[in-house]
């Protein structure tokens, strides 16, 4: 009734205090943060739910980028999208504010299931109170409540859960157990690691099981489990659309990707460069959590788990029985196994520990029982004050460090690493704040008048700024010096007068802006000064555009420029002197390949090209860009534009040769040249594969080499333009090192080998250098007779037929190489006792005038024994095993 809510309103007036703060601060801070990286991934898998809903069929999900985000938070996404829809927002500031306000409404939504959890296991609603503010006060977490719509949702979920769990156990009835099923099901739907909860309820239902007395208790408590099954599986499959067509099958496609998440990236970790794909260190995530938890939260955690363990050590009974202790030995393991998983399975992490944040809602709570522990362990209400005392000056240190640092939280650490300099943080973590400090800064120091401002990512920095202030900014730089962390990026233009952020703004960044943002306030006057700088030297080189040297930059110059110049890319590869020169900062072991910034082991020169709207500007009709060139010195440049008249000219140049190979797109090869033309393309929507297998191995950067071969997938208007007919053109060029062949093609649907579900339109294998031997010079008998006949000459196995028909070329051949010493094998062959050179014969061979021919270079440690043959489709085709001679 209303006379009994307003009572349980007025016992709660503290909590509802702390919300209306909450709350009122959150609003105020919403437009302090950028657009999350994730942001256009998250809203298409809105969009693609809505609109699968509404009858687009499946084709709605496949328009996701990623065919993994196929898979996550529909249940929280989708909603977001209805507000925008209903509210009729279409100025992407206010989409993104209504977005970072959702997510925080979620991340306090936690917070208050927290405190009637607290409340529920405790009575006592002053460590309720000191439970949600200690839960909402976490530096780095409350920072991301408002642009991390991925794993804060997440993260408020589990406490909803949380509560929900101990809400049933509490119960015992069929509809407490039924609405559990329904938040852990949700919940799975956010993210897989849901299925902790899921695994966690069935646990306990099952230690239930023992200490059962009669068949009817145990009846009830198993009617109880499968009703919590069946909703939690129910509520899961009706909020993810994408398992409709097929559950099993796509539930299994989502564990596989669980396991091994497609995420290529460099992270710096205690002063390390790691590759993310190599998994995390044992100690990422405690370090992580460590640093950046408020130190009082985990002196609190670690004295509630021990106290836990001691009284279930005491009275070890008591942990089928005692519902609170049976509670917080669930959150130990809760806390304490994900970590343990991550670092055992080597699972993709990075980004700090965010995708983890869902563990700070067991550790807090075990906090909570920390401080409870403290309070019952003295006599007298002094001790209770010192305890709450102790708590509460925590907390305000902890509201000191957020105000501190806002709105850079999220890059906040504690004493317990080296807080001495920023600079000293960045150059041992990977910092990844979102705050928009230092575009403000230029907003308030400059005004009126356009910013031509150096920062990648342009939609994403100004969504969120005042639409006025927003077509103020164009935005030049493409972000390819390779720096990172707290580097100070000049201005890649040159120092024309530079504008600055605010020297108020905080100084931690996230992990790709720069300390100091420079811009040009005035980019007509700037391109102007540059434009007569150039016509006053003799050009480089005449074309469509003139190429002079100003200094270290690059200028291009066009008089009556055509509207079309403003839209194409220009190619630019700088030949170094010495090719040592060719580096980057984060070292290669620990690059991928959408951080490699253009420059890769086996090519000779760096690749510079650019789109003009990044570089450049129109003045009165011409066109002028300016690039910078690298400090090196420089042998050799070479540039061009990808307009039609370049299309048109490499389309010229292969006119009278014949192609490589014909396909959808006809492939012409010209030493390192890879020219592709289709003569009825789709558009720049298209994206390639290129994938090239060197003669020698250990010609492959070191994150490669586990491939067989380095993977240079493009997408068509990075190398391409279309000619006036409507015919399609890319030009690729291969790395500098030997190469035994291309293969490369055409993703079906923009996908690529990272995106799971993705298939081909066309793939063609090309032989790049065919094995420089002599067949007759073959001499003795071979080791080995079979369908192909294999001899060792020179250090290689040769293999040879005559009369070869397309089976015997098309057939996978296996290699398997079983060392006199194991300790001779790479370390992740180790464990399987060989080595593994199985290979296909366009990899390693030549099929030419009716013969195939392969030639397999052996490693230098001596070898007991080799096993090769040939694979079909049931199995081995044919076996060979033999001693090689010494």
């Amino acid at each position: 009734s209303g006379m009994s809510a307003a009572r349980r309103l007025r016992r709660h007036w503290a909590l509802a205090v702390v919300c209306a703060l909450f709350v009122f601060a959150g609003v105020r801070l919403l437009d302090n943060y950028l657009v999350s990286v994730d942001a256009a991934d998250q809203r298409a898998i809105g969009r693609a739910t809505l609109d699968y809903l509404a009858g687009d069929g499946e084709r709605a999900l496949n328009r996701v980028r990623q065919a993994h985000d196929r898979f996550y938070g529909a249940a929280f996404e989708a909603p977001l999208i209805l507000v925008e829809r209903i509210l009729g927002l279409d100025d992407s500031r206010d989409v993104f504010l209504s977005r970072h306000l959702l997510s925080h409404l979620a991340f306090l939504t936690g917070g208050v299931f927290c405190y009637l959890l607290v409340l529920r296991l405790f009575g006592s609603r002053p460590l309720a109170l000191i439970a949600i503010v200690l839960f909402l006060l976490h530096p780095g977490i409350y920072a991301h409540s408002f642009y991390n719509s991925k794993d804060i949702p997440f993260l408020g979920a589990f406490m909803i859960a949380l509560y929900l769990l101990h809400r049933a156990f509490r119960r015992e009835t069929l509809g407490s157990f039924l609405l559990c099923g329904v938040g852990v099901g949700l919940l799975v739907n956010l993210r897989v690691m849901g299925l902790l909860l899921f695994a966690a309820v069935l646990a306990l239902r099952a230690l239930d099981l023992l200490t059962a007395e009669g068949a009817e208790e145990r009846g009830r408590i198993l009617r109880l489990g499968a009703g919590f099954a069946l909703a939690a599986m129910l509520a899961y499959y009706a909020s993810l659309p994408i398992l409709w067509t097929d559950p099993p099958g796509r539930f299994a496609e989502l564990l596989q990707l669980s396991s091994a998440h497609p995420h290529p990236g460099a992270e710096l970790f205690r002063g390390e460069w790691r590759h993310t794909r190599d998994g995390p260190p044992f100690d990422y995530v405690p370090v992580w959590v460590a640093i950046t938890t408020p130190p009082a939260t985990l002196a609190l955690a670690l004295i509630g788990g021990a106290a836990l363990a001691w009284r279930a050590a005491r009275r070890p009974r008591d942990i089928l029985r005692d519902g609170p202790l049976r509670f917080g030995l669930l959150l130990a393991a809760l806390a304490a196994a994900p970590a343990v998983a991550v670092a055992a399975l080597e699972s993709n992490v990075y980004d700090g520990w965010r995708q983890l944040y869902f563990l700070y809602a067991p550790v807090l709570l075990l906090a909570v029982f920390g401080l409870q522990a403290l309070v019952r362990s003295g006599r007298g209400r002094w001790t209770r004050a010192g305890a709450y005392a102790l708590a509460g000056a925590a907390m305000a240190v902890t509201v000191a460090s957020l105000v501190r640092t806002h709105p850079n939280g999220d890059a906040s650490f504690t004493f317990l690493t080296d807080r001495t300099t920023p600079e000293r943080l960045a150059s041992r973590y990977w910092l990844s704040g979102q705050s928009m400090a230092h575009v403000d800064g230029i907003v308030r120091d400059y005004p009126s008048g356009r910013l031509f401002i150096a920062l990648p990512d342009a939609s994403r920095v100004s969504a969120t700024l005042p639409p006025d202030d927003r077509e103020r900014f164009v935005f030049t730089n493409d972000f390819r010096s390779g720096k990172r962390n707290f580097h100070e990026i000049p201005f890649e233009l040159g120092e024309p007068g530079p504008c600055t952020a605010s020297p108020s703004a905080p100084p931690l960044v996230n992990r790709v802006y720069a300390v100091t943002l420079r811009c040009v306030v005035d980019p007509v006057a700037y391109f102007g000064g540059l434009r007569r700088e150039a016509l006053a030297t003799a050009p480089l080189d005449r074309s469509h555009f003139d190429a002079h040297r100003v200094g270290n930059l690059l200028v291009y110059v066009r008089d009556n420029c055509s509207p079309d110049d403003l839209t194409t890319r220009f190619s630019l590869y700088v030949h170094p002197v010495d090719a040592a020169d060719l580096r980057v900062d984060i070292p290669p072991e620990a690059r991928s390949k959408r951080g490699a910034w253009g420059v890769r082991k086996g090519y000779e020169f760096e690749r510079r090209d650019f789109d003009f709207g990044r570089y450049g500007a129109r003045i009165d009709g011409d066109c002028v860009a300016a690039v910078p060139l690298p400090a090196y010195p420089i042998a050799r440049i070479e540039t061009g534009q990808y307009t039609t008249a370049w299309a048109e000219a490499a389309r010229r140049a292969t006119a009278d040769a014949e192609p490589a190979a014909r396909s959808t797109f006809d492939l012409w090869l010209d030493g390192r040249v890879l020219t592709y033309v289709g003569t009825a393309c789709a558009g720049p929507g298209q994206r390639f594969f290129l994938h090239v297998h060197p003669t020698h191995a250990g010609d492959l950067p070191p994150w490669r080499a586990e491939h067989g071969f380095e993977n240079l997938d493009f997408n068509w208007p990075e190398y391409g333009a279309r000619t006036e007919d409507g015919a399609c053109v890319a030009v690729a060029r291969l790395p500098a090192y030997p190469i035994a062949s291309v293969h490369t093609g055409q993703f079906a649907s923009g996908g690529s080998r990272d995106s799971p579900g993705s298939t081909t339109r066309w793939a063609v294998r090309l032989a790049v250098t065919p094995p420089q031997f002599d067949p007759s010079a073959l001499t003795g008998e071979p080791l080995a007779r079979a369908v192909f006949n294999v001899w060792l000459d020179g250090g290689a196995l040769v293999y040879l037929k005559d009369a070869c028909t397309d089976e015997d070329a098309e057939t996978a051949f296996f290699l398997h190489l079983h060392p006199v010493d194991a300790e001779d094998l790479p370390g992740d062959r180790r464990e399987h006792g060989f080595d593994n050179r199985d290979f296909q014969l366009w990899e390693r061979g030549a099929r030419a005038d009716g013969r195939c021919l392969a030639v397999v270079p052996l490693p230098d440690y001596p070898i007991a024994r080799v096993e090769t043959g040939q694979y079909d489709g049931a199995g081995r085709r044919w076996t060979a095993e033999f001693t090689p001679p010494e």
